[in-house]
């Protein structure tokens, strides 16, 4: 059996309307400088990190985690604290 079309027509909407312009519209708008579309984010950082596999023991790791938020970062610069006064860092 065929489906019954509608009888009263679509709502018509002028497709040369322009949106409204709001603030949000602007918040996630695209940003050119000249022909060149700006990046979003953080910038890049002057040293880039490169991610490793690394095995610990459970309870160091523990501990690690344990001193809250920026664990990661603290152990870098133990790391890198260790390695300067063995001399195999400059």
């Amino acid at each position: 059996m065929t489906a019954k079309k509608p009888s009263t027509p679509a709502t018509w909407t002028d497709p040369d309307d322009a949106p409204e312009l709001s603030e949000a519209f602007f918040q996630t708008a695209d940003q050119y400088d000249g022909a060149t579309l700006k990046p979003r984010g953080w910038p890049r950082a002057a040293t880039i990190k490169e991610a490793v596999k690394l095995r610990l023991n459970a309870d160091v790791l523990a501990a690690l985690r344990a001193s809250g938020d920026g664990w990661q970062t603290r152990i870098n610069d133990a790391l890198r604290a260790s390695l300067a006064l063995a001399g195999k860092l400059t």
